[in-house]
């Protein structure tokens, strides 16, 4: 008989180990930084990882108890200085990490659309999201899975790049 891995996706809860969390984001991230990408995740600090999911709903995902996968998704922002982040039913999301040595094996994927069933559950039409305009393999991913380039935005001096915009209708849940 095989056992398989046990692979399961829940909400942030209020005990996550956030130091832990924060060293999952920046791993994920430090190939973007050895590149020369200064994305926030690349040097978040502890406190910076609880404001950005204070500022939304976080998720992991986890293999045999052990979290491989963060998301946080962000309600509209009527705020934001990019349009379409103020859209009534556009959701965004970010802190978007995969553990390095789970990288390719579809966990991203998988967090990604749980996430995406919440955020439609709860009125999200369009899902949205910005990334580094010089990661294109980033880029040929969310493509991939239906994101479509929306525009531009600039997040400079906390990054170091010029951001692409790329949304996707949601199917209502």
């Amino acid at each position: 008989m095989t056992i398989l891995p046990l692979f399961s996706c829940r909400e942030v809860s209020v005990t996550e180990d956030l130091a832990a969390l924060t060293q999952l984001i920046r791993s994920a991230y430090a190939p973007h930084a050895a590149s020369g990408l200064r994305y926030w995740a690349t040097h978040q600090s502890v406190e910076d990882t609880a404001k950005r999911l204070a500022s939304g709903r976080g998720f992991v995902a986890e293999l045999n108890g052990a979290v491989v996968a963060t998301v946080t998704l962000r309600a509209p922002e009527p705020g934001s200085q990019i349009a379409l982040l103020r859209e009534p039913h556009t959701w965004s999301f970010g802190q978007f990490a995969v553990a390095p040595e789970h990288k390719g094996k579809g966990f991203g994927r998988q967090i990604h659309d749980f996430a995406l069933l919440y955020a439609a559950m709860h009125g999200c039409t369009k899902m949205a999201l910005h990334t580094a305009q010089p990661a294109t393999a980033l880029i040929a991913m969310y493509q991939s899975w239906g994101y479509e380039l929306a525009g531009t935005c600039d997040w400079r001096p906390h990054t170091n790049f010029l951001s692409v915009l790329m949304s996707k209708p949601l199917v209502a849940a």
